[in-house]
């Protein structure tokens, strides 16, 4: 097996073999008994002539590959979410062009599934605007996005927590939205350790009178909601939450934290899943959910147990920083040929950061070919002056 030197938390360098990876199937047939949704990622166009910083490039055939991916290991799409950089260099423009191709490719695979992201990210948020721009903005994406052929995931939204002046406001824009909707659609509560400028969302800076507020939303609208995804990466709200949904609604978890435990539920239910996580260890997932339908709980603990200290360091704060690990997973499996990212996220995390992704990926075997994984770490190494 490959050895390399890797970077330590101290500043040096420390002698580093990987071990052997585990194999799992590239496609399956075996329906899950949990709704799964992987929020996938975009490919960069690193050939692009644009400014990265200000314009998008996206690599649409990979792009569209690893949806593809994703599809035959059994899982959904979770499209033009924050994983796909939305709202960190993926601007509405490029997120509804994402749309389409998606759809398009979703459309000659009977049993894909796909939701969509719709939001407000088109609107900047300023004094100016108030509760009925919000409303308008929310209106003109989930037309754009169902027209298209998408189903909605309604995600959280910066100028509603910016013009919001109590939580009778949110009330009324979700209120207002989803009366519109076409079909039952997934509710994204996403917190401000994703996304700070989502901080005090439904009114309140207290997660637990927010859930409130959230809860009587969800009774109101209760026959157009599929369910509610929330990344609060405090499962102890999740489970909270879980419990006092109204019937039919589904939750989703969000949690990249402690995913495994939430998937698997306890006597009173269980989360499905909408994660970040699942687009970098797609194939242990896809793995763990076949073995939990096949009623192997311990196989599904067995599976997914490695990867969770690798999902912590992913996510660790600036959680929102996470798509970065997530990248250079796809990166170092072979799955793209090159580790940049639009809007220069690449340079979000330290070469020290990546390094210790690299031995934790490793370790939960997911690393599908360690000499490459190998040698395209010794390229970034080089990149940061480490030869």
């Amino acid at each position: 097996m490959p050895t390399l030197d890797l970077p330590t938390a101290g500043g040096g360098l420390a002698r580093y073999t990987t071990g052997t990876p585990r194999q799992f199937p590239d496609r399956t047939n075996v329906p899950f008994n949990r709704v799964a949704l992987a929020a996938a990622h975009v490919v960069a166009d690193p050939r692009a002539e644009h400014d990265p910083w200000i314009e998008t490039a996206i690599d649409w055939d990979r792009t569209i590959a690893f949806r593809s991916r994703l599809w035959d290991l059994g899982l959904g799409v979770a499209e033009a979410m924050d994983t796909a950089q939305r709202g960190m260099g993926l601007d509405w423009k490029t997120s509804l062009e994402l749309i389409r191709r998606s759809v398009a490719a979703q459309s000659g695979r009977q049993g894909a599934v796909m939701f969509c992201g719709a939001g407000t990210d088109h609107l900047a948020a300023g004094p100016s605007v108030g509760i009925a721009d919000v409303i308008a903005a929310y209106e003109e994406q989930v037309g754009q996005v169902e027209a298209a052929g998408g189903r909605i995931i309604l995600m959280a939204s910066r100028a509603l927590a910016a013009a919001a002046r109590s939580p009778d406001d949110y009330l009324t824009v979700y209120g207002r939205v989803l009366r519109q909707t076409k079909e039952p659609v997934i509710i994204h509560w996403l917190g401000e350790m994703f996304d700070p400028a989502l901080a005090g969302y439904w009114g309140h800076a207290d997660h637990w009178q927010g859930m409130e507020v959230c809860l009587e939303m969800l009774r109101e609208n209760a026959a157009k909601v599929d369910g509610i995804k929330i990344s609060l990466l405090d499962k102890d709200k999740e489970i909270a939450m879980r419990r006092r949904l109204p019937d039919g609604v589904r939750m989703y978890t969000g949690d990249d934290f402690n995913y495994a435990e939430l998937i698997d539920g306890d006597e009173q239910g269980y989360s499905d899943a909408l994660l970040g996580i699942f687009d970098a260890i797609a194939p242990a997932a896809s793995a763990a959910l076949a073995a939990l339908a096949n009623d192997r709980k311990q196989d599904f603990h067995d599976i997914l147990a490695p990867t969770v200290p690798l999902s912590r360091h992913i996510f660790k704060a600036p959680t929102r920083f996470y798509k970065t690990g997530v990248v250079f997973m796809a990166y170092l499996n072979g799955l793209q040929d090159h580790f940049t990212m639009v809007g220069g996220q690449q340079s979000a995390r330290s070469i020290g950061h990546l390094a210790e992704l690299f031995r934790l990926a490793d370790k939960a075997g997911l690393l599908r070919d360690p000499d490459l994984a190998a040698d395209r770490m010794r390229r970034v190494m080089a990149v940061h002056g480490i030869q």
